[in-house]
């Protein structure tokens, strides 16, 4: 079924079979799971079901790194894993995300009455907590610090409807972990100190990706009771948000996608600004690959009325492809300017954003376009 999605796109066959053949240990080498305690080789099963695609990158890291990494996922995903859980009562839900911090130091915590299809990182949260437990103290001290922050900040999004472009940022913040990777990566001294510190183009770096997340998941979100596209934006379009899902409004809801996505794509010049900054090749495999499969996604989503009817995916021929092919400035920003070209072809002269939409690739483009040198990597 690969294959025959492909067809059409040679490359993406080439590199599926490169990929099957082991291609991909250039990226993403052999991990030695036997060697690890059973309680870290749960956690990296843990990571496979939850996280498939993440799991891929969380792979590329060196030295324990790799295990700070996969933990900090971890944690996060508990944490979204009782937000996302519209079963749980809000006088149950609000203590547990605000307090969620303190898990991470108590050995017997954990969560039983979820319904969430991720319940067991809350199920067998000891597991997780142990091995966070196990990490030197400066991975413990940035990824208890996210969690605390992040916990309330989400806790208090559940009293409050998500209504300006601010909230919306403030909330995917929030949700993806503020900078805790970009933390990480600093103290595990693989790359110098200001990349950790300079909030702002790790802010952007993971606004782009669950902007991307959000916009593709309307249809999922909207079936489970959840609701996380800005007031601002969609009442522009429709009295409800749910009324984008009726085929009588398609047309106004394509529009309101078609902002979001031209919102998102505003973060792009700073995402390439921040990968231009990374020097281990290992750290630049793991951002750069998330990052080229949002501007796909978002490439695939856009003017696309399939959001409102189904799920919208890219082909396993491109996320292979972007995967091994995502390793240096030079195919990051030639991706990059594919993929927006591609969204510059398909915009509506009639879309009411359709300018701010040309604008905004038009920085990108100049951008992209081979004119600079890249950052030397070890």
């Amino acid at each position: 079924m690969d294959f025959l999605r492909s067809l059409g796109h040679p490359e993406e066959i080439y590199n599926l079979l490169r990929y099957k053949l082991g291609g991909y240990r250039a990226v993403m080498p052999k991990m030695d799971r036997d060697s690890m305690s059973k309680t870290l080789q749960t956690c990296y099963r843990y990571l496979d079901e939850t996280g498939r695609s993440f799991s891929i990158v969380v792979q590329t890291l060196d030295g324990e790194l790799r295990d700070a990494a996969c933990i900090h996922y971890l944690v996060l995903r508990a944490l979204d894993t009782v937000e996302d859980d519209m079963t749980i009562n809000l006088e149950t839900k609000i203590p547990i995300l605000r307090n969620f911090h303190t898990y991470l130091y108590d050995p017997e915590w954990k969560f039983t009455d979820s319904k969430d299809k991720d319940r067991q990182v809350l199920e067998d949260f000891p597991t997780i907590s142990l091995e966070f437990r196990n990490l030197a103290v400066v991975y413990q001290d940035v990824i208890a610090d996210i969690c605390a922050k992040g916990g309330d900040g989400l806790a208090s999004f559940q009293e409050k409807k998500m209504d300006s472009l601010m909230e919306w940022d403030e909330y995917c913040h929030y949700a993806i972990g503020g900078n805790g990777f970009s933390r990480l990566f600093s103290a595990s001294q693989l790359e110098d100190a200001e990349i950790g510190l300079d909030t702002h183009f790790s802010n952007s770096m993971g606004l782009s990706l669950q902007k991307a997340n959000i916009i593709r998941d309307y249809l999922k979100d909207q079936l489970e009771g959840r609701e996380f596209w800005p007031r601002e934006v969609w009442s522009k379009y429709g009295n409800n948000l749910s009324d984008f899902a009726k085929p009588e409004n398609i047309v106004p809801a394509v529009q309101c996608l078609n902002e979001l996505i031209t919102n998102a794509l505003n973060h792009v010049p700073d995402v390439l600004t921040y990968l231009s900054r990374l020097k281990n090749q290992s750290v630049f495999n793991f951002c750069a690959i998330p990052q080229v499969m949002a501007i796909a996604t978002l490439a695939a989503c856009y003017n696309n009325q399939q959001v409102f009817k189904g799920v919208v995916k890219i082909r396993k021929g491109q996320t292979v492809t972007l995967m091994m092919e995502a390793t240096n400035m030079e195919a990051v920003r030639a991706i990059t300017l594919q993929y927006i070209e591609e969204i510059y072809q398909k915009i509506p002269l009639t879309d009411p954003t359709s300018g701010k939409t040309q604008h905004i690739i038009s920085s990108i483009r100049n951008l992209c376009l081979p004119k600079s040198s890249t950052s030397n990597r070890t």
